[in-house]
């Protein structure tokens, strides 16, 4: 229990013991005593005061009696005008120590056999693109999402719907068809992902060009888009693909193979990965049949061209189609009969999407489809909706071949890391395979953290070098504090000094204090980051207790320290650190670097 509760609770037992009356942990404000005045938690007092009928200064005076002789953690307490400030007995941050330095599961919960199951999905790819910036912002949160929701005690299934049919894969098919020459990864030393994308940006060129052709005969620009002659062959081909066409699934089949081998080398640099990956190709089916029968149970309706749409303008929402004239699917269909799938593969209490707000719409939809589609887990679906992640060079277009390839991204980070690292001097200890790892670590650690950072649901700004910095609020900054930690726990050992959890001291200065309160507040940063799904939570959390141990370290020595009990108080402090660190940033999905 963090000693913000327990302190809540204790003083909801005063104001109940004092003035005979109820309040609740809503109206108990309890916060960090400011460090310009003397303390460790504070009471707002101001609540209390209609119970009270006393001034501020004596309704905080009565909390903080009725405190010391109740409970044995407060030392002593200062009033200052509706603020109650207590002193926390030292041996309660000497148990914190103590438990932080013994306990690898210290701030985080163990699922159990009757923990809720969340799934959360991520990533979502079209199979005629290699990943980029969106996907890496989407899939560092989606990942992080799931630690952190692991770390909450829940049982979390981490899953991914591949979009691997539709008229996007049908594009780059055509185009490969007609262009290709028989060109395979293997041929063009291009990663498959890469490959396929470049025939998606080939069909975006001929097929504007038919464009521009036609409305220079004269056809009006719709007219144009939907008779040129890319298109309709893409479209003919999607219908061979849906009738099972023989030819056509090789082909995809082929094509999508050459896809995922791709994605599964961008997954495994970015360190993530699924428990349960769905594809669109077999999950469609299901929705279609969902729609159909939503259609003959006159949910839904079908228009003259025999497409099949659903009416939501009397629920704030508008008409959506959910079959084509066709008969072929959409994204919603296909939506439908994933959601349906993965409640009868899993015991799911919660589903998570994490998806861009550009989808918002999308997901409200969804909701009310499976709502009156009979299914009552329906509107208790949450989309974790995200902003859009940008580079100072601008918006992305991947049709247009414009997107920064996620790749590309990485290895441009990596160079960056290696660049500044050997202009700094920070790694010239490391050699040979050590220090490609180093570099590496530290390019993943720079991007990871610089978009985990950012609250989620506000767009962002990635620029790469701001991001690889070693002062600041940034990854390799956590990193090089860890890594310091490091260094003087591998002197100690050198010099045979034992780091033992008893700890036998008379007072702490103030930056250890300071540095204690900070390890203690790690539970509460890994709930509200559950909570709030909010990787920003504990990337924060994260800088607030490295730039603590640096104050302590520039103030205080630790190997130098003359007195065997300090030295051995602060190595144990030193050690805890390091381990919340990493801790918190595994959350993150970010490795730490044992040397810098």
């Amino acid at each position: 229990m963090s000693i913000e509760t327990i302190i809540q609770q204790a003083a909801i037992k005063a104001v109940k013991t004092l003035y005979q009356a109820d309040v609740n942990s809503k109206q108990v404000q309890v916060q960090n005593t400011r460090k310009e005045v003397s303390g460790d938690i504070t009471i707002v007092v101001f609540p209390f005061l209609r119970l009270s009928k006393k001034s501020p200064e004596l309704t905080a005076e009565d909390l903080g009696n009725y405190l010391k002789e109740k409970i044995d953690i407060v030392d002593s307490f200062n009033v200052i005008k509706g603020f109650l400030n207590l002193d926390i007995n030292k041996n309660y941050w000497f148990n914190i120590l103590k438990d932080v330095f013994s306990n690898p599961d210290f701030g985080t919960k163990v699922a159990n056999d009757d923990s809720d199951v969340v799934m959360i999905e991520y990533s979502s790819p079209n199979t005629n693109k290699p990943l980029h910036l969106g996907h890496i912002r989407n899939n560092l949160l989606g990942y992080s999402i799931s630690e952190i929701v692991k770390a909450n005690g829940k049982k979390v299934v981490k899953t991914n719907i591949v979009n691997d049919r539709g008229i996007h894969i049908c594009k780059s098919m055509y185009a490969w068809q007609q262009w290709g020459n028989g060109e395979t990864p293997e041929s063009s030393g291009l990663k498959g992902d890469h490959l396929v994308g470049k025939y998606y940006v080939e069909f975006d060129k001929h097929y504007k060009a038919e464009i521009a052709e036609l409305i220079e005969n004269g056809l009006e620009k719709e007219s144009a888009e939907n008779q040129a002659p890319s298109i309709i062959a893409t479209r003919e081909l999607l219908l061979k693909w849906e009738a099972k066409d023989e030819d056509t699934i090789q082909l995809w089949k082929t094509m999508n193979g050459w896809v995922y081998a791709g994605f599964d080398v961008t997954y495994k640099t970015l360190g993530v990965d699924f428990d349960k990956i769905y594809y669109e190709s077999d999950t469609y089916l299901i929705g279609r049949d969902e729609v159909l029968r939503g259609l003959a149970e006159k949910t839904f309706y079908q228009k003259e061209d025999s497409s099949v749409w659903v009416d939501l303008s009397g629920e704030g929402l508008d008409q959506k189609i959910l079959l084509r004239s066709d008969g072929t699917s959409v994204y919603i269909t296909q939506d439908i009969g994933t959601a349906k799938m993965r409640f009868n593969d899993y015991p799911i209490s919660k589903m998570v999407y994490v998806v861009g707000n550009e989808q918002n719409y999308h997901f409200q939809v969804l909701a009310k489809l499976l709502d009156k589609l009979g299914y009552s887990w329906g509107k208790d679906l949450y989309h974790f909706s995200y902003g859009m992640v940008e580079l100072p060079s601008g918006k992305m277009k991947s049709r247009e071949g414009t997107v920064v390839d996620a790749d590309d991204l990485v290895e441009g980070m990596v160079k960056v890391a290696r660049d500044m690292s050997i202009e700094l001097g920070k790694l010239d200890s490391l050699s040979g395979k050590e220090l490609e790892d180093t570099f590496r670590m530290i390019a993943l650690g720079a991007l990871k953290y610089f978009i985990l950072k950012v609250d989620p649901r506000k767009n962002m700004m990635f620029n790469p070098e701001e991001s690889i910095d070693f002062n600041g609020n940034t990854g390799p900054f956590i990193q090089y504090t860890y890594a310091r930690i490091q260094s003087i726990l591998r002197k100690a050992a050198d010099r045979n000094v034992s780091i033992l959890a008893d700890l036998n001291m008379d007072s702490m200065e103030p930056k250890e204090k300071e540095l204690l309160k900070r390890l203690s507040l790690f539970p509460a940063a890994v709930q509200e980051a559950g909570d709030n799904y909010s990787p920003a939570v504990v990337a924060s959390y994260c800088y607030d207790l490295v730039k603590e141990f640096n104050q302590f370290y520039h103030d205080h020595t630790i190997l130098g320290e003359t007195d065997a009990n300090i030295m051995n108080f602060r190595l144990v402090l030193a050690s805890a650190v390091g381990s919340v660190i990493k801790k918190a940033m595994s959350l993150l999905g970010i490795e730490m670097p044992q040397r810098m």
